[in-house]
């Protein structure tokens, strides 16, 4: 296991960037490893490089931020 600052971690699947509880490995999420994302869903984490460069799943992301107990930043279009 790895340190990890709040219990969730990050993991790129099915397009975007999502957010998970489950335990994670010492180098990641393996691509085809699947996940329980705080969206709800059950996804194939990509491992790659290019997908940590996906957008990030907007409901993981609240999800992520009520966990941190930080708020979340105004959407983009909103600013």
């Amino acid at each position: 296991m790895m340190y990890r600052p709040h219990f969730f971690s990050w993991v790129p699947a099915d397009g975007l960037r999502h957010a998970s509880t489950d335990a994670k490995p010492f180098r990641g999420y393996p691509t085809g490893f699947v996940v329980a994302t705080l969206c709800g869903h059950q996804l194939a984490a990509e491992n790659t490089d290019l997908a940590w460069f996906w957008e990030t799943c907007r409901t993981c992301d609240d999800k992520a931020h009520e966990l941190a107990k930080t708020p979340t930043p105004p959407a983009a279009s909103a600013r």
